[in-house]
């Protein structure tokens, strides 16, 4: 049996996949967590991890509604369905209508609904989770919990483009950030881990994996970011560009016959480090390479941390002064050699490399990896958007339900 305090189910709904945590918000570990995927396929399944171990199931051919099934028997056989005290849903995206997680209620669901078009790809799938966990769990509160609401706090300056207004106006082109959830766990950690003063300090945080971003933080508020109009924009990534001159777009549809289509195709799932590399997304394995003397794979890492390190120093504008830079998710937990490439180039905000400190922290441990004389400094800190989300949904669910901003 879990411990005696209310359950919160943690559920990310993606278009083929629904990744779900059971947490108890009064410690960060959940006590179950897992992954359908490849849902809709013959070869669909489900995976349960817990302290005890991690096993795999058959889910042939199931859908959001059978994984979802799939988690609930799980849940009563444990005997904590009984324990469940709310549901919390990862949302992509909540343009203007979001500055914070939402109780969800039937004109919340519309207000996300009325951002498919900004997240196509994300929300739509987000919707159909929640309403088959309404359908299956209707007599608790349920939570969005959307990435963008955190950056709701950045000035016009820093998220409007330079194009004419009433793009803005009338089709919500401007600057939103994504990772929202993620940035606002990992800055809070910094304020506590690093003894700053949680109403005035300056961070930037990173988050880096497949997909990667970077936040300016002023007094826990995001103040500038990465991300833009979608998760295409900023760093590079996985198999996504980031920053590339719209120039370049338009050359290429004019000249080399890409159609949107293609041109989707092209910028979020063919470049980034993939692109570069002409090996592999995974940072793991051109890591591996480079040290083999794959020239492709080290230049990707170079472009890599060239670009990190220039949207730091750019984003540390954004701030009164920077205490820190911190480094999370796949890539900034897990790297060293990313870690010491990026720092390494940004000797002129003061960073100085602690190499031993930088190699020790990895698999989940936290600590900084510069050294003592070093200010700013640099420092790793694990993530945990699925405790955050938990945390969002168990207040909520509490305190009842909080509007989102077109109300």
């Amino acid at each position: 049996m879990p411990p005696d305090a209310s359950l919160i189910l943690v559920l990310n709904s993606g278009s083929s996949s629904l990744k779900f945590a059971v947490q108890d918000t009064a410690q960060r570990t959940p006590l179950l967590s897992g992954l359908a995927e490849r849902l809709g396929n013959t070869q669909s399944t489900i995976n349960f991890k817990d302290a005890q171990g991690k096993r795999t199931e058959p889910l042939p051919g199931g859908d959001h509604a059978a994984a979802l099934d799939a988690v609930l028997a799980e849940l009563a056989g444990r005997s904590w369905l009984g324990a469940l005290a709310a549901v919390g849903h990862r949302v992509v995206h909540g343009a203007e209508r979001f500055t914070s997680s939402a109780l969800i209620t039937p004109t919340v669901i519309a207000d996300i609904e009325a951002c498919n078009e900004l997240a196509p790809l994300h929300n739509p799938p987000a919707l159909v989770g929640i309403r088959i966990a309404l359908a299956r769990l209707p007599d608790i509160p349920h939570v969005a919990v959307l990435d963008t609401a955190f950056h709701q706090t950045m000035a016009p300056e820093a998220y409007l483009y330079a194009v004419p207004m009433a793009l803005y106006r009338e089709h919500g082109v401007r600057r939103y950030g994504f990772h929202g959830t993620s940035h606002r766990f990992v800055a809070l950690e910094a304020v506590a881990q690093l003894g700053l003063d949680s109403a005035d300090h300056g961070l930037v945080t990173a988050h880096l994996g497949n997909g990667a971003s970077a936040t300016a933080v002023q007094d826990g508020r995001s103040v500038d970011t990465s991300m833009g109009l979608t998760p295409l924009e900023g760093l590079v990534m996985g198999t996504r560009s980031g920053d590339i001159d719209a120039g370049a777009v338009l050359h290429l549809m004019r000249t080399a016959g890409y159609d949107t289509v293609g041109m989707d195709a092209l910028l979020n799932k063919q470049s980034g480090l993939l692109g570069l590399s002409e090996l592999s997304n995974d940072c793991r394995e051109l890591e591996a390479a480079a040290a083999a003397g794959h020239a492709g794979a080290k230049l990707a890492l170079e472009v890599f941390a060239h670009r990190l390190a220039r949207y730091i120093g750019g984003l540390a504008m954004s701030l009164r002064r920077l205490d820190a830079v911190v480094f999370t998710g796949g890539i900034g937990e897990n790297s060293p050699l990313v870690r010491a490439m990026t720092v390494a180039r940004l000797r002129p905000l003061g960073l100085v490399l602690d190499e031993a400190a930088n190699e020790r922290f990895i698999r989940g441990a936290d600590g900084v990896i510069t050294t003592a004389g070093s200010t700013p400094c640099a420092a790793v800190i694990a993530t945990n958007e699925e405790w955050m989300i938990a945390r969002d949904t168990a207040e909520l669910a509490h305190r009842g339900p909080t509007p989102s901003k077109a109300h």
